[in-house]
């Protein structure tokens, strides 16, 4: 009796082979959680963002389509970075996700810096600050703590970055405090823009010890607890790149999206400026690395948590705030660090914290009662600011 013919298996679908080359496998052996894949599903709201600018529809769906199409780019952008740090080498790789940690929130910040939101861009800044330390950390204990008594992290890693906090805090409070204390008759744009400036630099000079220190001298620390980490998904060093580009593309594209919005936001539905940076734009460009420490944090992997909003926020106050100084200049659109008083008396009470709360090196679940119960408290107020 002859063999029936063989029936050629049918590989996977496009759309599945699609997703799977920007980091979400739907394949049935793969153990991809329920989170991520609710996270990647917002990429319908990327075609959706476009539509609704073309068709005009209304600059509030212009808002929410453009920051729902947002959080899944910042996560496929957070894994090729990932991806291609593992195929560069330790010490590439490490300045790779320190540049690229954060390229969301700069994306976002450079177009409204160019559209001329200099407070939605300060407030931004420090709404990132804030985020990281209060809600994220505090969202991170919180959900890490229960049913354990506690969870540890490294205190020297973490006291390091707490004191890096400090820095940053004297780098945004002195340019407020130089204002405050200058005569009116000698306070010049030019004075406040060449004192941004100076700043600027320094503050850069601290992250490029920042990164000495994280991956050459004090490496040790930070390999401690990138032990529990996933290894790469097995990208190619030219796959990741191509992936990181195109998405990094996208994130601009939407990015230009989501400000036209915001400005919807500001000039028609009176929210204040302060107010669209500190809460709405900042939760918004760190939502997919915080939903990362969240999940580390539920796994009993708190170093690996404490270490990612550490880091990330050091980020954004050493790196991001002076380089969008410097792009401010350049592009003809100074931005200065004369942060508003309420702003920085925030970052000040954000910094105290982070150096209380980690000088012992453990966290419970109502440490990170504490930390969303003070972030609840700036939001309000922010709300309320005029």
């Amino acid at each position: 009796m002859p063999a029936s013919p063989s029936v050629p298996t049918a590989g996977p679908a496009w759309p599945q082979r699609t997703l799977a080359a920007i980091g979400l496998d739907l394949a049935p052996a793969a153990d991809t959680s329920a989170v991520t894949k609710g996270i990647y599903a917002l990429l319908v709201f990327v075609p959706l963002a476009v539509a609704v600018h073309f068709l005009n529809i209304g600059g509030f769906w212009l808002f929410l389509t453009a920051a729902a199409a947002i959080i899944p780019l910042a996560k496929i952008l957070s894994t090729a970075t990932e991806e291609l740090s593992h195929k560069v080498g330790a010490g590439v790789g490490g300045l790779l996700s320190a540049t690229f940690g954060n390229a969301v929130e700069m994306i976002i910040a450079f177009f409204a810096l160019q559209a001329g939101l200099y407070e939605v861009v300060q407030a931004s800044i420090a709404g990132s600050i804030l985020g990281n330390v209060l809600f994220v950390l505090g969202l991170s204990m919180f959900v890490g703590g229960l049913g354990r008594e506690k969870q540890t992290f490294n205190r020297t890693a973490a006291g390091s970055a707490a004191t890096q906090l400090t820095l940053a805090t004297v780098g945004l409070f002195i340019p407020a405090a130089f204002v405050l204390t200058t005569p009116a008759s000698l306070l010049t744009t030019d004075l406040k823009e060449e004192l941004s400036l100076g700043v600027a630099g320094f503050l850069l000079l601290g992250y490029i010890a920042q990164l000495l220190f994280n991956l050459r001298t004090h490496k040790h620390l930070y390999q401690e607890e990138g032990g529990t980490a996933e290894a790469g998904a097995g990208w190619s060093r030219r796959h990741a790149t191509l992936v990181l580009l195109g998405t990094t593309i996208v994130v601009a594209v939407v990015a230009e999206l989501l400000v036209a919005g915001l400005e919807y936001l500001t000039t028609t539905l009176h929210f204040s400026e302060l107010f669209v940076g500190v809460v709405l734009v900042a939760l918004v460009g760190g939502a997919a690395e915080s939903v990362t420490a969240v999940t580390l944090a539920s796994k009993n992997q708190m170093p690996l948590a404490v270490n990612i909003v550490m880091s990330s926020t050091l980020q954004i106050a050493l790196f991001v705030a002076p380089v969008l100084v410097l792009l401010g200049f350049a592009i003809g659109r100074p931005l200065d660090l004369n942060f508003n008083l309420f702003v920085i008396a925030a970052i000040v009470m954000t910094m105290l914290i982070a150096n209380t709360i980690t000088h012992d090196g453990e966290s419970t679940w109502f440490e990170g009662v504490q930390l969303l119960i003070a972030y609840a408290i700036l939001a309000v107020a922010f709300f309320f600011h005029p």
